[in-house]
């Protein structure tokens, strides 16, 4: 009897940990839809760099307004109903773009887009964090920190030539269909991983009498200075992969490559950032530290940013490979720093706390496509990926050491049920 009841308890933990991804790769190609539209829109129609770069960081606009408030809803709702009803959003929005007349009507409907594919960010991470105990979170939430590159090499494969064959319209199809599919995966599979302490207290209220309150959860931002420390990080650190995934594809265009040859090298190193996510998550799991793994790769950042520079002032033979080095690198950080916010925020904070992590991330996120393409138009590539180049130098200091006493999100995951 206790198996049987075992196993309708139980859900899968890979199983969840898949449709992270899914619904978070797929949220993925949304946002990164409109920065493979720039070859589009600035060589074929006149648009300006500084400008088509707005467009493409209208999704991430639209994140920031709501990635707290999904994070609270995931934390009073749970995150199932969160992520389908913000897919289901993201995907009518790509579908209303499709028929928007003029880049400022697509615009519009692309910032709505990404105020609704903010939900996974926020949700998504609660799932793998809930379903999987510390030991194994490093290489969990590596697996589904690779659903940023997945979804950028899919846009990069799919959007150039479907924009030059059908114009904006069809390739906005795909991410419509893919976060349409995506919605209805997870509203029927995805299983809310189980609060503790609700547990605990539904075993209390048997003996305890009906006066006696729950105490009050400790804000962890009031504890220590690590949670702003970690933001402060990540804010900085994004912007170098943003300058890499919006600008790569035109940079490698104006060094002589064609739009197809340049998306099949965005491609190629996406996925392979998508292995390194998983290869710094396994190695924090190895080491028992998220941040000494940060530091490294913001060091690393600062190499790859400064080698993609000179390719771009000595050689641009060296292009594609310094691009795909960038790429690997500048991703890295991504589940390192995520993961570490919700350990230390614990389970019934995590919601906000990853929120807010996000919320930090977009807005550097944001301003990387207005602010860099200006630069660029300003002083060219290789002196403005050397000024990029500066920023994650400027993070490496910032970063923390590792607390004394982290708060486990493992209590997430209630006692009995099974563990991957």
């Amino acid at each position: 009897m206790s198996l049987i009841t075992q196993r309708v308890r139980t859900p899968r933990p890979w199983l969840m940990l898949g449709l992270g991804v899914v619904g978070q790769a797929s949220s993925t190609v949304f946002v990164s839809t409109p920065a493979f539209l720039i070859p589009l829109l600035h060589t074929e129609r006149g648009v300006s760099l500084a400008e088509a770069g707005l467009l493409a960081s209208a999704p991430t606009i639209g994140m920031v307004f709501t990635l707290i408030a999904w994070g609270a809803l995931s934390d009073r709702i749970g995150e199932r109903r969160v992520i389908a009803a913000g897919l289901a959003l993201t995907a009518l929005a790509a579908l209303a773009a499709m028929f928007a007349s003029g880049t400022i009507g697509v615009g519009a409907l692309m910032l709505l887009g990404g105020m609704a594919a903010a939900s996974p960010n926020a949700a998504s991470g609660r799932v793998v964090v809930g379903w999987f105990p510390r030991e194994r979170r490093g290489l969990a939430m590596g697996i589904r920190q690779m659903c940023q590159p997945l979804g950028v090499a899919v846009a990069a494969l799919t959007i150039p030539p479907l924009a030059a064959a059908g114009g904006i319209a069809l390739a906005l199809l795909v991410p419509a269909v893919l976060t349409g599919i995506s919605a209805i995966l997870c509203a029927i599979w995805i299983v809310d991983p189980p609060r503790q302490q609700q547990q605990q207290q539904r075993a209390d209220a048997a003996t305890d009498p009906p006066s006696a309150a729950p105490a009050p959860i400790a804000n962890p931002y009031r504890a220590n200075a690590l949670l702003w420390r970690i933001h402060a990080v990540s804010m900085l650190l994004v912007i170098p992969q943003f300058t890499v995934s919006i600008f790569g594809l035109i940079w490698l265009t104006t060094v002589g490559y064609s739009t197809a040859a340049a998306g099949l090298v965005i491609a190629v190193s996406q996925f392979l950032g998508a292995l390194g996510r998983i290869g710094v998550g396994v190695l924090s799991d190895r080491i028992g530290s998220r941040l000494r793994p940060l530091r490294w790769v913001s060091l690393a950042a600062v190499g790859v940013m400064a080698l993609m520079a000179a390719a771009g002032w000595l050689e641009p033979s060296w292009a594609p490979v310094a691009l795909i080095l960038a790429a690997i690198v500048t991703v890295a950080d991504n589940g390192l720093g995520y993961t570490a916010v919700a350990e230390i925020s614990g389970p019934h904070w995590s919601g906000r706390a990853l929120g807010t992590q996000n919320t930090g991330q977009f807005i550097s996120a944001s301003i990387v496509g207005p602010v860099i393409g200006g630069l660029i138009a300003a002083i060219g590539y290789p002196l403005a990926f050397a000024i990029v180049a500066l920023v994650p130098l400027v993070a490496t200091p910032l970063i923390p050491a590792d607390p004394d006493h982290p708060t486990d999100s493992g209590s997430l995951t209630a006692p009995g049920l099974a563990r991957p």
